[in-house]
């Protein structure tokens, strides 16, 4: 394992900064608003804000403050932060982030989760967390083969915990995280005590048998998550079935690659939504990221990846696993159930989709009191 800090050419800075200035702006229909894509306003603003507001030194420095590492795993480079809890004790925690982000979507969490104490809360509920980059995003760079499913992924992070000398441990994730984090508890069910998930993407719609063994409201809910779903999968089909077409203009324009990353971020619609609104330091973070590392089109391809898993349920797991549930999460509560051991089920009426930057008070909480009763059993 060797020490990873990151130090970005000011030269590609600089690149990034005339490319924005730069942009082919297209023209947009009078009155749609959000209905057609991404609002030609909003973004124009966003990313003038980027060239001459947002400052990535400022958070290159924030995510050097923090103990990172690469590894090679399974041909692929990886990147994490591996940050230790002063509490000696602590239970190890594996963190996964989803698309489009990358590790930085839990600065705010990784102090409360590491080191309660100094942040209000009981020194019995600390993590030593390791955060990985995802195959083919950020600092784990673009992916060097085929294959990068949620499965193989999931074995990655088993390898990385032992290495790091991890025999117990606890994971958690959102969105994609959602997905890897469950299967890790499949791939070493003797290793991990727990699985943590928010935004839970594979508990949303189902069809025959799923839905049979349903109840009347479950079933009704599954039945208008999948007419919500057919109006909102755009961006996910495109990056599924021919992410490479995609990857070229995301390489070439920041711009688009903001728009593209933005059909996520922002719910698609952020004058409309229920949603809490996340920072768009936070945004810009994570899709500078990509972009200084060229790997939004790699970052793409795990829908690809993943395309053959679309709609089939994964085996039961008998690994205790909460979710939590934060405003426009869609998962269904009987559809968990026939794939995991749900154990805990919270609904907050706060946050988003990306608990993390959205609701990290709550999304704490909810994680403290998890693994302290599945800690105790």
């Amino acid at each position: 394992m060797t020490p990873f800090r990151i130090d970005v050419p000011q030269a590609d800075l600089d690149e990034l900064s005339d490319r924005l200035a730069h942009s082919r702006w297209p023209d947009a229909l009078p009155g749609v608003g959000w209905s057609y894509g991404v609002d030609r306003e909003y973004l124009i603003e966003l990313a003038e804000y980027w060239r001459t507001g947002y400052s990535w030194r400022t958070q290159e420095d924030r995510l050097n403050s923090l103990p990172q590492f690469c590894t090679e795993i399974d041909g692929q480079n990886i990147h994490f932060i591996h940050l230790r809890s002063p509490e000696p004790d602590a239970t190890p925690l594996i963190l996964t982030h989803g698309w489009p982000s990358t590790p930085a979507d839990f600065l705010g969490i990784l102090g409360p989760l590491t080191d309660p104490r100094s942040h209000g809360g009981d020194p019995g509920d600390a993590f030593h967390v390791v955060a990985p980059s995802v195959p083919g995003f950020g600092f784990s760079g673009p992916t060097l083969d085929t294959g990068w499913d949620v499965e193989r992924i999931a074995r990655a992070w088993a390898e990385l915990m032992t290495r790091l000398g991890y025999e117990r441990y606890g994971a958690q994730g959102g969105d994609y995280g959602s997905l890897i984090s469950p299967a890790l508890g499949r791939t070493a069910p003797d290793r991990v005590m727990g699985v943590h998930v928010n935004a839970l993407a594979s508990a949303a719609t189902a069809s025959g048998d799923e839905l049979d063994r349903l109840s009347e409201p479950d079933r009704a809910k599954a039945a208008a998550n999948e007419r919500w779903w057919y109006q909102h999968n755009g961006y996910a089909t495109q990056m599924a079935l021919r992410p490479q077409t995609l990857t070229y203009a995301l390489n070439d324009s920041p711009a688009g690659q903001l728009a593209w990353n933005l059909e996520w971020f922002v719910d698609w619609d952020p004058t409309a939504t229920d949603q809490a609104p996340i920072d768009r330091d936070a945004i810009l973070t994570d899709v500078t990221t990509l972009w200084l590392t060229g790997t939004a089109g790699s970052a793409a391809r795990i829908y690809r990846e993943s395309l053959s898993a679309w709609g089939r349920k994964p085996a039961p797991s008998g690994v205790p696993t909460a979710v939590a549930n934060f405003r426009g999460d869609r998962a269904v509560r009987g559809l968990a159930e026939q794939a995991h051991t749900v154990v805990r089920w919270n609904h907050y009426p706060v946050g988003g989709h990306f608990a993390s930057l959205q609701a990290p008070a709550e999304l704490v909480i909810d994680i403290r009191e998890f693994f302290r009763s599945v800690g105790s059993c």
